[in-house]
Formats: C-alpha cells, sequence, structure tokens
C-alpha cells in the first residue's frame, strides 16, 4: 500500500487555504476565474478581478480604480461586502462585480440634493436589479 503526503492546509507564508473562486462582472459575458487566499480582503480581489478582466480584453472597458466598484456575495443579500474583509468569510465560491451607483448632484430651489444616477435613468434602480438577479430559481428533479 503506497503512503501518500498528506496537504498541508496552509501554504509556507502561513496565509491560509487557495480557493478558486468565480466573479460575474455585471455587463460582462462570462466570469472571471481567480484562485486567491481565504483571507485575502475584498478590496484586493476586485483588484485582481479588474486586472485580469482588463488582461483578456474584455468588454465594456471598466477601468482600474478600485474604489469604483462593489463585490457582492448572495448570502449577503443586497449589501456589499467591505473592503477590509476576508473574502473567504461567507464560505462561497461565487461573486458580483458592479460599479457603485454614482450619485448626482441636483441643485434646485430648495437647496442641493444628492439623488442617485441610477434612479434618474428610468423605472428600476440598481438594488432592485440586483435582488432580481439574486433570485436565482432552482429547479428540483
Amino acid at each position: 500500500m503506497m503512503m501518500y503526503k498528506q496537504k498541508k492546509n496552509q501554504s509556507a507564508n502561513g496565509k491560509g487555504n487557495r480557493i478558486l473562486i468565480s466573479v460575474n462582472v455585471i455587463g460582462s459575458a462570462g466570469p472571471i476565474r481567480l484562485v486567491v487566499n481565504e483571507e485575502e480582503k475584498v478590496a484586493n480581489v476586485i483588484d485582481m478581478a479588474l486586472k485580469s478582466y482588463s488582461r483578456e480584453g474584455r468588454l465594456p472597458v471598466l477601468g482600474s480604480d478600485v474604489n469604483k466598484f462593489l463585490l457582492y456575495c448572495p448570502l449577503a443579500g443586497t449589501d456589499a461586502l467591505t473592503p477590509w474583509e476576508a473574502i473567504g468569510r461567507y464560505g462561497v465560491r461565487n461573486f458580483m462585480l458592479g460599479k457603485k451607483p454614482e450619485t448626482v448632484i441636483d441643485i434646485g430651489n430648495d437647496g442641493a440634493s444628492a439623488v442617485p444616477e441610477a434612479a434618474n435613468k428610468g423605472s428600476g434602480s440598481f438594488k432592485a436589479w440586483l435582488n432580481k438577479s439574486l433570485n436565482l430559481k432552482v429547479s428540483s428533479h
């Protein structure tokens, strides 16, 4: 009987387990797959996803400013992950990456008020779209 070496749960640098994650970019054709450490910060994962997206020449062009994007997890609902959280915290491997909703300053007779740009564009909002997208229908056999 052959003896196999057991794999260590931690890498040599002590950062923890490496995991394969899929990041779906809103408006893009397919997911980006990345291998990251479980303790990697969300902001770093966003940066890696944007760099990989750019390297692959995907459309639409997003840019590289990490501060303009949010990463969503299906278990967290419509709330975006905070940039300093560990990516492995929720135990899931699929995420969604989208641009932060920009605000438009509307200066009227009563003063300035900040209104999300999505509210000015039409009937739906980004949050409503995200809720609808996350409600995946699972068929039973």
